[in-house]
This record gives structure tokens, C-alpha cells and sequence, in this order.
């Protein structure tokens, strides 16, 4: 299920918004500010972003320009709403790496319709994730390193895909067990680590761009 984070400063809006989001079959955490939605992605990337420009605190064309300038959310899907009608705020937005743009008022088949159609582009665009020499092609499931395939078990193709996901961004042990095993399961971080280990090996100089984060986790790349 797609998660989608929804930032809107306005309580009845927001849980319209929400309401409407999660009948169509979406997972919705909402918020209610920018500050704890920064704080929320660096736990978690949604599959998209939901955010109105008029905020309190940092507004929400800072917050773009802050998740735009961050390897981790660059290309996150990001959905800009506004009550700003004027062509020449659609176009700062978009400009600025929204996606889309979603002007006040509009009508909740036209959010949902905005929603599910630019998640679809982007599950079409993530099919093939790369970094540096890796790439992983999610349809073929297929991992080459400098164009040679690279044959993985199904844990360490796993962590490989989540890892390329969140390039730039230390993961924690918890969140890849969680990922990878599921939220059943009940085995040491430790397995991790032996994963982590046999990955690195197969992936030849390429695995040294799996860095250990002291205290923490995994990070692909910086």
C-alpha cells in the first residue's frame, strides 16, 4: 500500500484530504506543520508528498526547495497545494521540483486522481534503480555491476533494492529487518550484518559503496 504524507495547516482540510486519501485505498500520515514532516522523512520516505505552500514556520515552498536539494528526497514525488491561482506561483512551484500542482479549491476526485496517477509514474520510473556501477532492474528482477550480472539471494536482493531507494540516507538495522524480513520477525540485527557481509563480497569494489554507520546502520553512498 502507498504511503502518503499530507501536510496542510488547516485541520478540516487535512482530514478531508486524509479521508478521501485512504478511501481509495492509500495509507495517510498527516501533519499539521513542516517540522515534524521533515522529522517524519528522515525515519521514513513516503511514496508521496502531499504539501500545501502556506505553512506556519517554513513554509512549503522551502520545504521543496530543502527536500530537492537532499539526495535521500530528490526525487520524490511531490504534489504542491495551494489557494495561489496565479500562473506565475504554478509556475514557481513547479519550477522549484514540484510535480504537480493542485490549486484550492478542487474537487476530491481530482486530488485522488492527481495522487494515483503520479505515484503510477513513479513506480514506472523506479523499476530500474541505480548508483554509480550498480543498477537493479525491479521488473527482471536483475542486478548488474558494470553491466555484469550479479546473482543475489532474495534477502540480499532485498536489502540491495531498499538501500538503492534511500541512496544518501543511513538506514538502521531495525528499519532494514523491518523491510526485508518483515515486521514478523524476531531474529538479532545481527543477520543483517551477515547479509550486509556476503552482499558486499558479491558486488566486488561496487560493495564498498555500502558504508557502516557507526551506531546506527547502512548507508549507500553519501
Amino acid at each position: 500500500m502507498a504511503l502518503v504524507y499530507l501536510v496542510e495547516d488547516d485541520a478540516d482540510i487535512r482530514e478531508m484530504e486524509a479521508y478521501a486519501l485512504k478511501s481509495a485505498g492509500l495509507s495517510v500520515e498527516a501533519f499539521s506543520e513542516s517540522g515534524t514532516f521533515l522529522k517524519a522523512v528522515k525515519t521514513r520516505l513516503p511514496d508521496l508528498v502531499l504539501l500545501d505552500i502556506m505553512l506556519p514556520g517554513t513554509d512549503g515552498m522551502q520545504v521543496l526547495k530543502l527536500l530537492r536539494a537532499d539526495a535521500a528526497t530528490r526525487e520524490l514525488p511531490i504534489i504542491m497545494v495551494s489557494a495561489k491561482t496565479a500562473e506565475a506561483d504554478k509556475v514557481n512551484g513547479l519550477d522549484s521540483g514540484a510535480d504537480d500542482y493542485l490549486t484550492k479549491p478542487f474537487g476530491i476526485m481530482e486530488l485522488v486522481s492527481r495522487c494515483k496517477a503520479l505515484l503510477r509514474r513513479a513506480q514506472r520510473k523506479a523499476a530500474v534503480l541505480a548508483f554509480d556501477a550498480i543498477e537493479l532492474d525491479d521488473e527482471r528482477h536483475r542486478v548488474t555491476v558494470d553491466g555484469q550480472e550479479t546473482e543475489l539471494t532474495f534477502k540480499e536482493y532485498g536489502l540491495l533494492k531498499y538501500l538503492l531507494e534511500n541512496s544518501g540516507t543511513a538506514v538502521s538495522r531495525d528499519r532494514l529487518m523491518e523491510a526485508v524480513w518483515g515486521f514478523a520477525f524476531t531474529g538479532e540485527t545481527r543477520t543483517v550484518d551477515m547479509h550486509i557481509k556476503t552482499l558486499r563480497k558479491k558486488l566486488g569494489d561496487a560493495g564498498n559503496l555500502i558504508e557502516t554507520v557507526r551506531n546506527v546502520g547502512y548507508r549507500l553512498g553519501r
